[in-house]
């Protein structure tokens, strides 16, 4: 006969599997936090333990050396500017290869998805060289490689929503008189809101952490927040109580953002798990 306690014991390797887990993912963060507050010294002689005394300069002086509210005002420019333009031609593109069933839409969808293949490194030195050419080594050149990067994956999640989409919302949106392009942004739209947080949430990671195009494509006076931390990765020495402290300070837009947006975040990811 079973005991009540019975289910709870079985669960109970399972919290201590992700009580372990928790602790592990959360180490890398302790790490950032106690040494931000140390002096060099003290961070080469005990890395794991706390600081005997709190090092607030260290957040000053990282402050003023990654140029903060500058760097974090190209970052969000170019990261929400580059996932506004990918969601919005991705979708579209998806809908009309979608919509329009023939062999050039299955094959325009087939390179689509071999594109994402094709890793950046094979084709980095030909574009910064072709994009050089025409002066648009800058943010805006910048946004428009990430519009090429990383539309083939939108696109591919995009058409895999659409096709549960019934046709039938087309043809009726047709009757009531909209246009293509009202038919698709007042109707088809706001019903791939699900896949559409999960793609702004992937390329909003990718997008933010991103350091080797921007490092080719952006010059000192648009640096993003990831090109502002090197400067404290010298060639022969690192100062890693400036660079601890400057990641610490980078994070916290990235926390208040998770913040406010958390509940659509969660509603999306779970409302597209459910579809």
């Amino acid at each position: 006969m079973k005991t009540a306690n019975e289910p709870k014991q079985r669960k109970l390797p399972l919290e201590i599997l992700g009580i372990g887990l928790g602790i592990i993912w959360l180490i890398p963060f302790y790490l950032m936090l106690t040494n931000a507050f140390k002096t060099p010294d003290g961070i080469f002689a005990n890395v794991m333990a706390l600081p005997d005394s709190l090092v607030w300069s260290n957040f000053v002086v990282a402050f003023q050396e990654l140029e903060f509210l500058k760097s974090l005002f190209n970052s969000v420019m170019i990261t929400s500017v580059s996932i506004a333009i990918i969601v919005i031609f991705s979708s579209m593109a998806a809908y009309a290869l979608a919509r329009n069933k023939s062999r050039l839409s299955t094959t325009l969808l087939f390179v689509f998805v071999a594109a994402m293949l094709v890793p950046f490194q094979a084709v980095m030195i030909p574009l910064t060289t072709m994009f050089g050419q025409v002066n648009m080594m800058n943010g805006a050149g910048l946004i428009f490689m990430y519009l090429g990067f990383g539309c083939s994956l939108a696109i591919f999640l995009y058409h895999g929503a659409l096709s549960s989409i019934p046709v039938s919302l087309d043809e009726a949106a047709t009757i009531d008189g909209a246009n293509r392009f009202q038919m698709f942004w007042f109707v088809i739209f706001p019903l791939l809101k699900p896949i559409t947080v999960t793609i702004a949430i992937l390329n909003v990671i990718w997008i933010w952490n991103d350091y080797l195009l921007p490092s080719l494509m952006l010059g000192q006076d648009n640096a993003t927040i990831p090109l502002k931390m090197f400067y404290f990765f010298g060639q022969y020495t690192t100062q890693w109580h400036l660079a601890l402290a400057g990641l610490t300070i980078a994070v916290i837009p990235v926390i208040i953002g998770y913040f406010f947006a958390q509940k659509q975040i969660i509603k999306g990811v779970s409302e597209g798990a459910v579809k």
